[in-house]
Parts: C-alpha cells; sequence; structure tokens
C-alpha cells in the first residue's frame, strides 16, 4: 500500500475541507462533493461502458476535449463521464451536451476508485496531461480498463524521477499508453524503461485552431475594436499581480491601447478592484452587451466620445466562456498567471495572431518559451520591460503584423496532435 501518499492525500482532503468555512474556493469543493455518489448511482444505467475522460479543471478539459470529440464520432453510441477536480472545472462545464453525466472526482481512496470503477464500468478512460490519482489509477489497471495520458508533459523535478517517488512511478505503469506532447518528455520515460509512449504533440494546438477556424465573432468586441482609432489590449485570466503591473504602465504609456480585462476568477471582488484601479471611463461587458442587444448601443461608436460607452478606456469583463473568441478583437494579448502559480493558455491568443505577452513564471509551459524563440512571445519581468514591450509592438504597425502572422503560423504548424494521439487510442482497442 502506498502509505505516504494515502496520508498526504488523506491530509490534503481533510485540509480542504478544513478550509470550506472560510475560503470560497475550498467550500464550493466541499459542497460540490456533497451528494456525488447518489448522483452517479443514478445516473449510472446510463453510464455502463462509457468512455471515462478527468481533467484537473477547463484548460485540461479544452485540451482533451478534441481526442474526446474525435472519439465520439468513432462511437457515438458510447455514453462519456466527464470528471474534474476543481470547482472552477465543473461549474464551467456541467452542462456540456458531449457529456452524458458531468461530476466531480470522488476522493482518491482504494473504496472510492474501486465503486466508481464498478458502478460506471467504463471501456476505457483519459486523463489529461498531469493527472495521477493512485487508486483511480490501480483500480482501472486492475479492472484491465484501457488507460491513457494525454498531451502528458513531464519534467525532471517532479516526483517520478526522484528517489522517493516509487509511488509515482507506479501510477505511470497503470496508463496502457501514454501520449507525450514533446520528445522531452518521450526522453525522461525512457530513462525509466518506459516504453509505452508515443509523442503525438499537444492537442491544446488542435483545439485552438478548431475555435479561430469557426470564426465566430462577438458583436461587442468587435464593435469596441472598431469604436475609435487606437489599438486594444486584452489583459486574458488576469490576476492581482498582473493587474498592478499593467495598471503602473498604463499610467506612464504617453499613448496608451485600450484596454480590456478579463480576471482570471471574476468574483465581484475581483471586477471592483479592476474597475478602481484601471483608466476611466470603465465599462462592464454585460451592460454593454445587453445594451448592444437591445438596440441602444451604436456598433459603430460614431457618437461623439464622452457619450459613446464605446469609447471607455477599459472595458472590464464579467462574463465567463468568452476569451478564447474575444482575443480575435484585440492588437495584443497580455496572458496573466506569470506573476503567480503560471501563465494561462497563450494559445488562445496565438492561434487568432496575436504577439502575447506574459510574466517570467513559464518554464512549466514549454510552448511559452518555444513562442518567445519563434519572435511572437514576449516575457516581462518588471514595469520597464512590460512599457517597452508595449512600445515597440504599438509604435511600429510592421512589426505588430509580422509578429503576429508568425503567432498565427506558430499554432498552424504543430496542429494534428489529435489525430495521432487517437490512431493510437483506437489500434489500442482494435
Amino acid at each position: 500500500m502506498p502509505l505516504l501518499y494515502d496520508l498526504a492525500a488523506g491530509a490534503y482532503f481533510l485540509g480542504i475541507r478544513a478550509a470550506a468555512p472560510f475560503h470560497g474556493k475550498a467550500r464550493q469543493w466541499a459542497a460540490g462533493r456533497d451528494g456525488l455518489w447518489a448522483r452517479l448511482e443514478a445516473a449510472a444505467p446510463r453510464l455502463q461502458g462509457c468512455l471515462w475522460m478527468h481533467c484537473a479543471s477547463v484548460g485540461e478539459f479544452e485540451q482533451g476535449r478534441p481526442v474526446l470529440e474525435a472519439l465520439h464520432a468513432a462511437q457515438p453510441q458510447r455514453p462519456i463521464l466527464l470528471t474534474f477536480f476543481s470547482p472552477s472545472g465543473y461549474e464551467a462545464r456541467k452542462d456540456h451536451p458531449l457529456a452524458t453525466h458531468v461530476e466531480y472526482l470522488p476522493e482518491d481512496t482504494a473504496a472510492n476508485a474501486q465503486r466508481l470503477v464498478k458502478l460506471v464500468n467504463p471501456s476505457a478512460a483519459l486523463f489529461v496531461k498531469y493527472e495521477f490519482w493512485f487508486h483511480h489509477l490501480r483500480t482501472l489497471q486492475q479492472q484491465h480498463v484501457p488507460t491513457y495520458l494525454v498531451s502528458a508533459v513531464l519534467r525532471p523535478d517532479q516526483p517520478f524521477f526522484r528517489w522517493y517517488g516509487s509511488t509515482w512511478r507506479r501510477m505511470l505503469q497503470c496508463y496502457t499508453h501514454i501520449l507525450a506532447q514533446d520528445e522531452a518528455t518521450r526522453a525522461l520515460l525512457a530513462g525509466l524503461d518506459f516504453t509505452n509512449v508515443t509523442v503525438s504533440g499537444d492537442t491544446r494546438f488542435d483545439r485552438v485552431a478548431a475555435i479561430m477556424r469557426e470564426g465566430r465573432a462577438l458583436p461587442l468586441g468587435q464593435a469596441y475594436h472598431r469604436a475609435m482609432d487606437a489599438p486594444v489590449l486584452i489583459a486574458g485570466s488576469s490576476w492581482p499581480a498582473d493587474e498592478d503591473l499593467l495598471v503602473q504602465v498604463l499610467g506612464r504609456m504617453r499613448r496608451p491601447p485600450r484596454v480590456v480585462v478579463v480576471p482570471h476568477e471574476p468574483s465581484e471582488a475581483a471586477l471592483q478592484r479592476a474597475a478602481d484601479r484601471f483608466p476611466k471611463p470603465v465599462e462592464r461587458w454585460s451592460r454593454l452587451e445587453a445594451e448592444l442587444e437591445a438596440g441602444r448601443l451604436a456598433a459603430t461608436g460614431h457618437a461623439p466620445p464622452d457619450e459613446d460607452p464605446l469609447f471607455a478606456r477599459t472595458l472590464l469583463v464579467d462574463r465567463m466562456g468568452i476569451l478564447a473568441r474575444l482575443y480575435q478583437h484585440a492588437d495584443v494579448a497580455y496572458v496573466g498567471g506569470g506573476f503567480s502559480d503560471g501563465i494561462h493558455s497563450i494559445l488562445e491568443a496565438a492561434a487568432w495572431g496575436r504577439p502575447v505577452i506574459f510574466g517570467p513564471k513559464h518554464t512549466k509551459f514549454p510552448e511559452a518559451q518555444a513562442l518567445i524563440d519563434a519572435g511572437a512571445g514576449f516575457c516581462v519581468r518588471d514595469a520597464d520591460e512590460l512599457r517597452t514591450t508595449l512600445n515597440r509592438l504599438f509604435g511600429d504597425r510592421e512589426y505588430l503584423a509580422w509578429c503576429g502572422e508568425v503567432a498565427r503560423r506558430f499554432v498552424q504548424e504543430r496542429t494534428r496532435a489529435t489525430q495521432r494521439a487517437v490512431e493510437v487510442i483506437t489500434g489500442a482497442n482494435s
């Protein structure tokens, strides 16, 4: 038995529940799991023989989604169970039409794992990027359920490659096949004598390319972008540290861009904080969108600046689920997270041909350094670097256009990971 793992995991789950009365996200995590088994038992008759995909949150779902869609197209009659670890992932995708049932992942104990597999009898399982839960994986292996890790990316500093990582290495052995993002991951696994590995690439490239090909504009985003002859900077998935930096720099620029701010967690407190700090006037997305849909807002922005809300210096987005499409209505993207836990998706912006700026905590994301090397990604560590980068991009239209084209090609040249992954999965199952 993995005693140390069980002790650490048990303490982790207990800690979340203990924090629930005082922390909103922990409270949501704990409350979401109340009634979990009753919901699963009610859905079980519809889930027999299902394809089970598990993701940490929304970003991982979008990464695994192209593979899920392709497998569903090949076997449309097979039910789909979609599980999430985080409440943000569950809340964002709980009504996804592709899934037969969407649920929280039960806490990782041997009893829970065995109960889940017995209840839904999955025919195959997909875990996305870096989801490693010992008992769930071990039970799937014991029940001979083909299990795949999609778009895996590993680093030498992870427990798999340390002297104390025996339990983590046992989890790797539970996968029928590992679909790696890059050659570096394959080489690391080869050093552990794991050969059930294929370098298929990163399926996020396929997902963001598909969103771009759909070409669905956001009328308000389009109207705001066209409203005046001034560039637009989108701050996507921003955290307070990102916003502090942007506010500081915008206040020091002679000709600052207009800004669309999309907080990573759009709570009312976060939205109000941004509204208080960013350049005035500030407008809320939801208000302007309602005005536009009601025909009370001129989509051309021809009214005088002091009367036309489309001329606002800051547009604050208080609606979820539109960021990937919103990037098309900007000139440059700043992607948040690089001053906290790590950057969010830079590929969503790059797919639209937008240069991408982000903070220094990007080493866990190989696509960030690759985009820097290509010439369309820009890492900034402080206000001076951000101001220099913005002035260069907005001050030279030809350079801005060149960077955008490099970003677009960067994404297009890295698609087809989904096809390679599905060929491995279906080939192994045939």
